[in-house]
């Protein structure tokens, strides 16, 4: 039994559903996704809420129930207050810059990294912070990590790109 998979998702004011067979469009006012959802699931729109149902009780069809309930209520919630993931830039010389539809970022190589902005996705520079806005959860956290591997923290100064909740464990340096 999935307790995920079982829940109804709550729809906000302002969300319209749309479910053309395996098709399901969420608009809202952030703009608009859409899921094509497995064979074996059934998306049934009751009033303000969405039941995610599966055909069988087969092992993988419990699996997909719990993903598929929150693959759209992902959706919902980034059509209505979308997602962010802020990263940490540290180091002597380390900065990111938005120049237009690009990310300038400085890392410490020979040469300036310009990373083009994928459709969907915003950039927030403050200082040593940068915010990935977008409503997708999925590509919001892929482009995060795309970045945080252009110069991951190493551990013995601390210096590269980290997110900002994660702790990178320090280590000590030689001594002489």
């Amino acid at each position: 039994m999935s307790r995920i998979g079982n829940l109804p998702i709550e729809l906000a004011s302002g969300v319209e559903v749309n479910i053309d067979g395996r098709k399901v469009s969420v608009k809202g006012p952030q703009g608009t996704l859409s899921l094509e959802t497995h064979k074996n699931m059934k998306v049934v729109k009751e009033e303000n809420k969405l039941v995610v149902e599966r055909v069988s009780n087969s092992r993988y069809d419990k699996a997909l129930h719990g993903l598929t309930r929150s693959l759209i209520n992902n959706m919902c919630l980034g059509v209505t207050e979308g997602f962010k993931k802020e990263l940490e830039i540290n180091g002597i010389g380390y900065k990111a810059a938005v120049q237009g539809k690009t990310l300038a970022l400085s890392l410490g190589y020979s040469h300036p990294i310009n990373y083009a902005t994928p459709e969907g996705i915003s950039f927030e520079v403050d200082k040593n912070r940068l915010t990935v806005k977008g409503i997708d959860k999925e590509l919001v956290g892929r482009v995060a990590a795309q970045i945080r591997d252009l110069r991951k923290v190493e551990p013995y100064k601390g210096k590269g790109i980290k997110y900002s909740d994660e702790r990178v464990k320090r280590k000590v340096g030689k001594t002489a």
